[in-house]
């Protein structure tokens, strides 16, 4: 029998790995052009790959580590093997670069195209965000479970979108119209940076709902995953159950995205 992975090792990996980024953490000045960009997105590659990249794969070398996972063609589908890791070493790098609080280490494995384990880990707030498959969702030891709020004015949401290059006017007028009907009919609407942290805060009741238009799978996995096991309903913009390979993910307490969706088709 395979022998399963060991969380807590997975887990101390990952927060060694944001521990060393803590490190060094507003040492470097301010950017001030896209050179000053590379050279930190060079800098995180390195302890990438010398932190926790070759540590995984002396541990789990039957597990893969494709180069390849956030081109386009990977957000569609999963990959056509067995076992990989998926791992965003640094989520919210505008964030870190910018001395900005928000930024985190992700990490999800997929098992036959499904996600079985993800983490995510806030170095600043020594929070600790897991899920392993059918097992529930644990924020520092802690199970977490989505809010229980029933009206939408009472409720905080939060709105992102991908950073990748948009060539067509419709996704910039659509996302426009999903602000406008965020703010119509919740409380308060925020973007906090790192998608993956902010699904996980869906799954720990800290946010009560998540809208994004766009393709951008990779980087909501590992919090995505987290959410669904903590209770949340995952669904797309237009209230279909979501899928790998979905163009939009709308996650809410169950019910909550629903009711969003049938509040803004009244006034459509």
């Amino acid at each position: 029998m395979k022998k399963d992975i060991d969380i807590k090792q997975i887990i101390n990996l990952v927060r060694g790995l944001g521990g060393s980024f803590l490190g060094d953490f507003k040492s470097k000045p301010l950017p001030v052009n896209m050179d000053d960009l590379r050279e930190l997105s060079h800098d995180m590659d390195i302890r990438f790959q010398k932190e926790l990249k070759s540590k995984l794969e002396t541990i789990y070398p039957q597990i893969g580590w494709p180069e390849e996972e956030t081109e386009t063609a990977q957000q569609l589908k999963p990959l056509a093997i067995p076992e990989y890791w998926v791992c965003d070493v640094m989520d919210g790098a505008v964030q870190y670069v910018q001395h900005l609080s928000g930024w985190t280490v992700n990490l999800t494995l997929m098992k036959y195209g499904e996600p079985y384990f993800s983490v995510i880990y806030d170095p600043i707030l020594n929070e600790t965000f897991w899920a392993k498959s059918k097992e529930g969702a644990f924020m520092n030891g802690k199970r977490i479970v989505p809010n229980k709020k029933k009206n939408l004015n009472e409720m905080l949401a939060v709105w992102e979108y991908t950073h990748h290059k948009k060539d067509e006017y419709h996704i910039y007028h659509q996302m426009g119209k999903s602000v406008t009907h965020l703010l119509e009919q919740f409380l308060c609407v925020r973007n906090y940076g790192p998608h993956a942290l902010q699904l996980a805060y869906v799954g720990a009741g800290r946010i009560d709902l998540f809208h994004q238009e766009d393709l951008d799978t990779t980087n909501w996995l590992a919090g995505l995953f987290i959410a669904k096991e903590a209770g949340a309903e995952i669904l797309t913009t237009d209230g279909k159950p979501w899928k790998y390979g979905s163009s939009s993910l709308l996650v809410a307490t169950k019910g909550v995205g629903r009711q969003f969706l049938k509040a803004i088709k009244k006034i459509q």
